[in-house]
């Protein structure tokens, strides 16, 4: 009995502890359930925005260009009508056109008392060798002020070469205008292409991160989920040991039970058997109960007449 009652105690513990490692289990998975899901969108997330602040670089990057060239062609547009009026009004500020290079053989032609080659006569605007610009940007559009109306009434008198000096001056300042936006859109594209490729790194990095996370998280939760089946398991073989050794228990209690019913009916067949087997261990001894008992009988009877 003592031996069945420890074992059952036992294993009663046994199932309790398979039974809280089992809970256990099971918070840990759902808690990790929820993470990775949290991970796996966190990702996500990051993967789109990555996706959108490139699309955006790009578009920054395509207007950027597009400024420069239309500011580009501008200002030596505007340089090419200064010079050409300094050609007129200030000779000693004149920038004549670089001659043209002759090659190898125009050289060699020349040499020997040949003609040169005619220049060619510059394309581009108004025969400037200007490329036409067209302002691309929408937005720059929109953000241009209506022209003001033209004046009413012309303005006093004043000499050409006053006059020259004002236009000239006016188109200094819209050169200076010209390299003041190109020198702010250069700034203002570099600190967004440092800061695209500062996000670019933080990504990377937290994607790595977070990827490393992930899996370490997969991993325990396939461990986890590994250990709660073996619990299970663990749980079930114990239940069913525990039951085997109740019902051993109870046939322990069932027999002694039917000891102590018939304890005096077996204890007077013991007698009886007892006391057959002194009989039997006489008789093997050599005594005889026969004569002995003819004896006694005749012992007792009266002699005849």
């Amino acid at each position: 009995f003592d031996t069945s009652d420890d074992k059952k105690k036992a294993l009663e513990r046994t199932v309790e502890e398979h039974e809280n490692a089992i809970a256990t289990a099971k918070e840990a998975i759902t808690t990790l359930t929820e993470e990775i899901a949290a991970l796996e969108k966190g990702i996500k997330e990051l993967d789109n925005s990555v996706v959108e602040a490139t699309e955006q670089r790009k578009a920054e990057n395509v207007e950027y260009k597009e400024l420069l060239a239309s500011d580009s062609a501008a200002k030596d547009l505007l340089n090419f009508a200064k010079n050409r009026l300094n050609k007129f009004y200030n000779p000693k500020l004149f920038k004549s056109a670089p001659k043209r290079e002759l090659s190898e053989s125009e050289r060699i032609a020349v040499n020997m008392g040949g003609t040169p080659p005619p220049t060619e006569a510059p394309g581009g605007i108004a025969g400037t060798g200007i490329g036409a610009f067209v302002q691309i940007s929408e937005h720059r559009q929109m953000q241009k002020d209506a022209p003001a109306p033209p004046p009413e009434t012309w303005g006093a008198y004043a000499k050409k070469g006053e006059e020259t000096t004002g236009v000239i001056a006016m188109i200094d300042l819209l050169i200076r205008d010209l390299e003041k936006e190109l020198t702010e859109a250069a700034t203002e594209e570099k600190n967004a292409q440092a800061s695209y490729e500062k996000m670019m790194s933080d990504s990377a990095s937290k994607r790595s991160s977070d990827s490393k996370l992930l899996a370490e998280k997969g991993s325990t939760k396939a461990d986890t989920e590994a250990e709660l089946q073996a619990r299970e398991e663990g749980k079930e073989a114990a239940v069913k040991e525990h039951m085997a050794t109740m019902k051993y228990i109870q046939s322990l209690h069932a027999e002694c039970d039917w000891l102590v019913q018939y304890y005096d009916v077996r204890k007077e067949a013991r007698a009886g058997e007892v006391d057959s087997l002194q009989k039997a261990k006489a008789v093997l001894s050599g005594a005889d109960f026969s004569f002995l008992q003819k004896r006694a009988v005749g012992f007792l009877q009266p002699r005849s007449a």
